[in-house]
């Protein structure tokens, strides 16, 4: 039984990591081997003349890698300045959707408000809407707010759209901490805010990382806005992507599998990170004592 368990989890490993393993072959190619209908999927560290190769081989180059310092045309700036665009956006909107959705979300859950479901239901509710469905009003106030084009603007518009999943995530984890814990806390003569910040928040850690993730990742590959509300200054990666379409040479997908690889090697390391958090996160809250 052990042995057809790991056989099967190895075969998911795989399928799920092919995506991974073509996209880092295809950034050591050359663009003609990228488009060949002929399989080449082995590299080779040396020049071999295409008659010499052998089937499925190529040469392996770091072409692809090199050229993301490269300014495409049409740009203002190479991959790595989008790249960090990307990550301070995406880490900004991030802690404020975690922290705010986290506050909101402990009212929610310790105090009586008024009207408190209609108020989770009106929070929920800004999702129902396509981002896009309101990108024209969006755009003429940030003109009038001189946010268009900023870092700022973005962080704002991101965390936004998160915070209802932030509130929704957070609130499920917070109903789930006993309120003795924080009432003893109080007892013993802790404030409201340092029963919070002592009690609440260490027991809510895992609910934050799981948050954290979702809001990530929901930034970190938001297209529209980011193309729609920029011109230069705070362009992220997935509009680099974009711009590599106008190349006169044609798709260079070696250069955009190795922009690829790089843009997504953040998230798969901060979703290792907080794996033990994830995992716990699935299964908070089913188990009552």
């Amino acid at each position: 039984m052990k042995v057809l368990q790991r056989l099967l989890l190895l075969a998911y490993f795989v399928v799920a990591t092919l995506p991974l393993a073509w996209m880092a072959v295809t950034s050591l190619k050359t663009r003609d081997d990228a488009i060949s209908l002929d399989p080449r999927v082995v590299p080779l560290p040396f020049a071999a003349d295409d008659g010499a190769r052998a089937p499925l081989t190529f040469t392996a180059t770091t072409d692809g890698f090199r050229r993301l310092s490269h300014v495409h045309v049409g740009a203002e700036e190479d991959f790595w300045s989008y790249l960090r665009n990307s990550v301070f956006i995406g880490l900004g909107s991030t802690l404020a959707s975690v922290v705010l959705g986290t506050l909101a979300a402990y009212g929610f859950s310790r105090y009586p408000i008024a009207g408190a479901k209609d108020w989770l239901f009106f929070i929920l509710s800004t999702r129902f809407l396509p981002p896009l469905a309101v990108v024209v009003p969006i755009l003429f106030m940030y003109r009038e707010l001189n946010l268009q084009g900023t870092h700022l603007g973005l962080i704002l518009l991101y965390t936004a759209f998160n915070l209802s999943l932030s509130v929704w995530l957070m609130k499920g984890f917070i109903d789930e901490i006993p309120r003795a814990f924080e009432e003893a806390a109080l007892v013993d003569g802790y404030t409201r805010l340092q029963a919070f910040a002592r009690v609440i928040l260490p027991q809510a850690r895992t609910g934050m990382a799981v948050t954290a993730v979702f809001c990530l990742i929901s930034a970190w590959n938001e297209y529209g806005f980011a193309m729609t509300l920029n011109s230069s200054g705070a362009l992220t990666v997935p509009a680099y992507f974009a711009g590599l379409q106008g190349n006169i040479d044609g798709m260079p997908w070696p250069q955009i599998a190795a922009g690829a690889l790089i843009f997504v090697a953040p998230i798969v390391l901060f979703t290792v990170a907080v794996r033990k958090h994830l995992l716990r996160g699935m299964t908070f809250g089913t188990i009552k004592q």
